[in-house]
């Protein structure tokens, strides 16, 4: 059996649904923290069970039975998000997991300005120290993150926001499938090529791009860090979340994520969807 956490996810969720495509459902099994956001794959025939990252007892039982975990990525922060992945790790092994799998990200590191790739990368050494087979799924900056980057440019018409680099912006669909794959097919051991779209691009282009789709003006408005930070106070945000946007932009101007590789479109055997369209469709549709 796969079981696949954090399934009421968008990400988690995909994996569920390309696995449903390859698999009967009563191979594969979800872990979750709500179970009825999730009746519809308990009908199909999917193992639903209650698991939550702070409680081990309840995650031993999810991956019950289980020869493959796959990890969605906590969404707390920091310490937090490491403490979480680590009780994972230790319940999988107690379940006698044949091998777990992670949604890292494409420049997973202990020294990068954004505080996310710091927490993949200890995760990763904890899944190196673990004993276990294991695959690093070294995702793309996700697509549906680019909105959260505009921030509130769609109502002002200005993209207010620090200098940026190039983003291999790449879709949940593309890597959900990617995942699926990986997951049925036994590919890959330890860590994964970067899993990425085939393109980088930065936030100029998401203005210009964004300015097309809605027929109106987005202008890119370059400011300081510091100038940045204040902006993002101003608009209540906690300040771990601010040092955190803060961060990506930091990061991205250094190159962290422009890094593009073809490992994906191997993988799905198509050229993953194209972030312009992807954009495009968003804005549109929202």
């Amino acid at each position: 059996m796969i079981v696949v956490t954090g399934a009421n996810g968008k990400l988690g969720r995909k994996v569920v649904q390309e696995l449903l495509k390859r698999l009967p459902a009563g191979d594969v099994g979800v872990s979750v923290r709500d179970v009825d956001k999730v009746r519809d794959l308990q009908e199909r025939g999917v193992r639903v069970r209650q698991g939550n990252f702070d409680d081990s007892e309840s995650l031993l039982y999810t991956f019950e039975e289980a020869s493959q975990v796959l990890m969605i990525s906590s969404h707390s922060l920091g310490e937090a998000a490491v403490r979480q992945h680590q009780t994972a790790i230790n319940a999988a092994k107690k379940a006698g997991v044949r091998r777990l799998l992670y949604t890292s990200q494409m420049f997973s590191s202990a020294t990068s300005h954004f505080s996310p790739m710091n927490v993949h990368a200890a995760t990763e050494e904890m899944l190196q120290s673990s004993g276990m087979a294991f695959t690093s799924l070294r995702n793309g900056f996700y697509a549906a993150s680019a909105i959260m980057w505009m921030g509130d440019a769609l109502e002002t018409g200005e993209l207010i926001a620090p200098e940026d680099g190039p983003v291999a912006w790449t879709t949940h669909s593309d890597l959900a499938e990617a995942a699926a794959v990986i997951l049925t097919e036994q590919r890959y051991d330890g860590i994964t090529p970067p899993l990425t779209a085939s393109e980088a691009m930065d936030m100029s282009a998401i203005a210009s791009i964004a300015s097309k789709a809605l027929d109106r003006p987005i202008r890119r408005i370059v400011v300081s860090d510091d100038e940045y930070r204040i902006h993002l106070v101003s608009r209540g945000l906690p300040k771990a979340m601010v040092d955190m946007l803060t961060g990506m932009f930091q990061a991205s101007r250094l190159g962290d994520f422009s890094h593009t590789n073809p490992a994906l479109e191997n993988l799905i055997g198509r050229s993953p969807v194209n972030f312009s369209d992807f954009l495009k469709d968003s804005l549109i549709n929202a």
